[in-house]
């Protein structure tokens, strides 16, 4: 592959990520030897003009020359990209790549000059649990009616209908009594699904946003989860929908009794309908809110109790705010109140919790809406799941695309894999890249043991990129063990507790040392990313921070590749995973998936 300048948002590469107006900022951009110019430039927008200024050689090495310009930051959005000048050339790149053609504006890259994005975020990893599957305590509870009772041993229905009422009884208590899991895991965070009281076991359908269900062991058991968690060193984060509410809230059962109530702005209404209310898709338990209403937005966020806010505080103290279907929330027909939603949640989260953090579900990826204004991230469907899914999948007749397709998943080549990532990070702030949520799976996709055809070799190679591609890590609970399950809510199976001889022990053993890896590594948490090899069948990457650059090789199959880190002046230095190396060559050699990781000099 030929190794071309580089230049993105990590901190080699830029002063300030979150700069104020007005203030300058220096940028820096990387060229190969072998990559001949005689001059750089910049062109940034200022004030909606393209502006050039010429780029100061800094640094001279063997391998590479360094060029950096001081540039006013003078909007709150700014695009840039550079100009490469030779003897009888002339390049531009942008976030997108290298073109020796004019380009559009729409790849350049992008600085945002709002508040920063939480520190803490750099060195998380998360742990999603769907509370309903997780462990179950003795906590004694009475059924609702809604409720289909199963056993823990039992596997999820494949009827539709009854997929929302399984109930095995999973709770807080649970939770806690399996804290010394996930502290042995290595991870940092916990991302639950709704926990808020409602009449399903996804509990998307909130009969109320002001207490925890009774079924998890209400607010005082998530207060003293939170508490223990927090004491072995993992934060503790909600899911909230703002796209819609249940049809057992208040709200909706008020507007629906009293045509005259204050609460009939909450949600649009329709002759269409055959309930008057317009449900989210069309499903009448779930009653889509409207944001034009200026009483539920200081229900939501803008007001002191507000629900945002509440949760934030002691002594519930939540981490942050997972939004559901953020990319819907506030859409329909000609209203757009997104944007609105979105900032205005941001705000009212940082007047109570600077740190807090607020990502989306996006999965269909709106790019304006990771702009860095308003959500700090989206779950990466897009530019990460999706594309190593298409890549590295073993094809099955009964797996199917689960984002939204019916068809059987595609395979593509490692190419097409990285083009896809390329152009999902192309079009939003770095900032916003590695404040997004990356997952192998979720509560809503078939579980990656069975995308990868229980190819535990292929699954490594899969939580190898998890641990070590720019974002926030999120492990599906169960995923570390082997769990299957061929799409949402097949997957959503429990954790069989009681005889870890059904755990897979290698996949398990893979995960802690990849997450202790990721753990200990400057560059994994806060380095940059340039692509050094692209084939059908493998990968590799450098993620490079200001005290330490790294190797990363991923296949897919069996290989024999040969990668050579002397034109980027590199040598390894010691192995992290995989097989050892030494020198300028790296040979791996080997009769499936694999993967490496190597700290360079």
């Amino acid at each position: 592959m030929e190794i071309k300048p580089h230049h993105d948002g990590s901190e080699l590469y830029v002063s300030n990520s979150a700069p104020k107006i007005g203030e300058s900022i220096t940028l820096k951009l990387r060229v190969p030897k072998i990559f001949h110019i005689h001059s750089a430039y910049i062109r940034i927008m200022q004030d909606g003009e393209p502006t050039t200024y010429p780029m100061k050689l800094s640094i001279k090495k063997r391998y590479e020359t360094w060029w950096q310009v001081k540039v006013e930051i003078k909007n709150v959005k700014t695009n840039y990209r550079f100009l490469l000048a030779g003897k009888d050339s002339l390049h531009w790149l942008n976030a997108e790549g290298l073109f020796d053609r004019d380009i559009a504006d729409h790849g350049d890259f992008k600085i945002v000059a709002t508040t920063p994005t939480p520190k803490w975020l750099h060195s998380a990893i998360f742990y999603q649990i769907f509370p309903d599957r997780f462990a179950k305590s003795d906590l004694q509870r009475e059924i609702p009616d809604w409720a289909i009772p199963r056993k823990w041993s039992d596997q999820p229905a494949l009827k539709q209908r009854e997929v929302s009422q399984e109930f095995y009884g999973g709770d807080f208590v649970g939770v806690r009594e399996k804290l010394s899991h996930l502290k042995k895991l290595g991870v940092s965070g916990i991302y639950f699904t709704p926990f808020f009281a409602s009449k399903s076991n996804h509990r998307y359908d909130a009969s109320s946003f002001d207490e925890v269900d009774p079924l998890l062991g209400g607010n005082e058991a998530l207060i003293e989860l939170r508490k223990s968690a927090e004491s072995n060193g993992i934060r503790v984060m909600g899911d909230l929908t703002t796209n819609h509410c249940g049809l057992g809230h208040p709200w909706i059962q008020e507007a629906l009794s009293d045509p005259k109530s204050r609460k009939r702005s909450f949600f649009y209404w329709s002759e269409k309908s055959k309930w008057g209310y317009v449900g989210w898709w069309d499903v009448p338990s779930l009653p889509k809110l409207n944001y034009s209403s200026p009483e539920l937005r200081r229900e939501m966020w803008e007001s002191d109790q507000s629900i945002v806010r509440k949760w934030l505080r002691e002594p519930l103290g939540m981490c942050g705010w997972r939004i559901d279907v953020g990319n819907m929330t506030g859409r329909y027909y000609g209203e757009n109140h997104n944007r609105d939603v979105a900032t205005g949640i941001r705000k009212a989260m940082e007047e109570v919790n600077p740190d807090a953090w607020l990502v989306a579900e996006n999965a269909d990826f709106y790019a304006e809406d990771l702009d860095g204004l308003g959500w700090h991230g989206t779950m990466n469907y897009s530019g990460f799941t999706r594309p190593i899914w298409y890549w590295i999948n073993s094809k099955g007749k009964d797996l199917v695309d689960s984002f939204g397709g019916s068809t059987a998943l595609p395979r593509v080549s490692g190419e097409k894999m990285v083009e896809t990532m390329r152009e999902f990070a192309a079009g939003i702030p770095w900032r916003s890249l590695v404040a997004s949520m990356i997952l192998l799976g979720s509560h809503d996709r078939a579980r990656f043991q069975t995308v990868v055809g229980k190819d535990i070799a292929k699954n490594l190679s899969g939580v190898t990129m998890l641990l070590t591609y720019p974002g926030v890590p999120s492990i599906y609970a169960g995923d570390e063990i082997g769990v299957e399950g061929r799409w949402g809510e097949n997957g959503r199976r429990t954790i069989d507790w009681e005889n870890k001889n059904n755990w897979n022990g290698e996949l398990l053993e893979g995960y802690k040392e990849l997450i202790k890896i990721r753990n200990s590594s400057h560059a994994l948490r806060f380095g940059g990313l340039r692509w050094v090899a692209i084939e059908d069948d493998y990968i590799a990457y450098l993620r490079e921070s200001k005290r330490e650059s790294v190797l990363v090789f991923v296949s897919r199959k069996g290989v024999n590749a040969k990668l050579d880190l002397s034109k980027y002046g590199y040598t390894v230095k010691k192995r992290l995973f995989g097989s050892p190396q030494k020198g300028r060559m790296v040979k791996v050699r080997s009769k499936k998936a694999t993967s490496g990781i190597w700290v360079l000099k």
